[in-house]
């Protein structure tokens, strides 16, 4: 249940990534088969190894060009969001679906969903940090005055150290437990 709700929500995360660029007039993640909801696209299998030996990984990038969008920071944000939104829409269905009795039928079914709620928002929270390479970074590029976001992504490799400081540290997970906690209270509730 653990990895079949990971799978389902890092899936649908990277697809909707690849869906709103597609949409907004980028056709790279198409071009580079990323517009699908086939799991072996958009698994990195380090990345998914970290995530249950090391309690962090990561997926494969979709892969976009911001100068194909009609309007680049907008579109940007747009589809930075895309894959934090698509995540907190699965919590919320699964959360809604807890609540009908069809889903008690079958033992397998509510722990599935518990865990695609917690998967859900954590990915969701955790993507929203705003520190490259997480979506949330994207969208405060995309806030910058120009010449601001253009040191930011000029020295985003910097960033990345500090995201894994974070990680490893746990200070990430002392940040984000209390925005998760409050989320799921409030779906389960």
């Amino acid at each position: 249940m653990i990895a079949a709700s990971l799978i389902i929500a890092i899936t649908c995360h990277e697809f909707a990534h690849a869906f709103a660029a597609y949409k907004l007039g980028d056709n790279t993640a198409k071009n580079n088969g990323r517009l699908t909801l086939n799991p072996l696209k958009h698994i990195d299998p380090i990345g998914a190894l970290f995530m249950f030996v090391f309690r962090f990984g990561w997926a494969k990038g979709v892969p976009i060009n911001p100068m194909n969008f009609g309007h680049r920071k907008r579109d940007t944000i747009i589809v930075s969001l895309a894959g934090v939104t698509t995540n907190f829409v699965i919590a919320i269905v699964a959360a809604l679906l807890m609540r009908t009795s069809f889903v008690y039928r079958f033992n397998w079914l509510p722990y599935l969903l518990i865990w695609s709620i917690w998967y859900n928002v954590m990915l969701g929270v955790f993507n929203l940090v705003p520190l490259p390479p997480l979506d949330g970074s994207k969208v405060v590029a995309s806030l910058m005055p120009s010449k601001i976001e253009y040191y930011f992504y000029k020295y985003e490799r910097y960033f990345y150290i500090v995201l894994v400081i974070l990680i490893m540290t746990d200070v990430i997970d002392y940040v984000m437990a209390p925005a998760i906690e409050f989320i799921i209270n409030i779906l389960l509730g």
